[in-house]
């Protein structure tokens, strides 16, 4: 069940909390870079970047026995806000194309650099199963 306390406001492309009955499965995703299955970055474009690091948390879920809507959180760390605030309207049409309208508890955080240093986000979740 999605949470979005009135007192908080309506959020934008995330829930601000999602409320899961027990009996699932918990599934922990490791971060995803944007690369594909010879581990080889997929471009050094911001969104086609997002895209795929997303579509490969969507992966692990999809092996899990789940799908996309299974999602419960998502951790996005971005080398540049500034590029993913500018994106954000791409970024979103990729997201949608994804995930459709299901926007699971997220948060955004810059970080200095990650492990591949031509990766420039990496989205790591979480995932209920049932």
């Amino acid at each position: 069940m999605i949470i979005n306390p009135e007192a908080l406001g309506a959020p934008s492309g995330y829930s601000n909390g999602i409320l899961v009955e027990p009996g699932g499965k918990l599934l922990f995703i490791a971060g995803q870079i944007g690369w594909n299955a010879e581990q080889q970055i997929v471009s050094g474009d911001f969104v086609a970047q997002f895209d795929q690091a997303l579509s490969n948390v969507i992966a692990v879920v999809d092996q899990a026995g789940g799908t996309a809507q299974n999602i419960v959180r998502l951790t996005i760390y971005v080398t540049d806000k500034n590029e993913y605030a500018t994106r954000r309207q791409e970024i979103g049409e990729r997201y949608r194309k994804l995930m459709g309208k299901h926007f699971p508890a997220m948060v955004l955080v810059e970080v200095k650099g990650l492990l591949h240093d031509a990766a420039k986000v990496e989205i790591e979740g979480t995932a209920v199963i049932y």
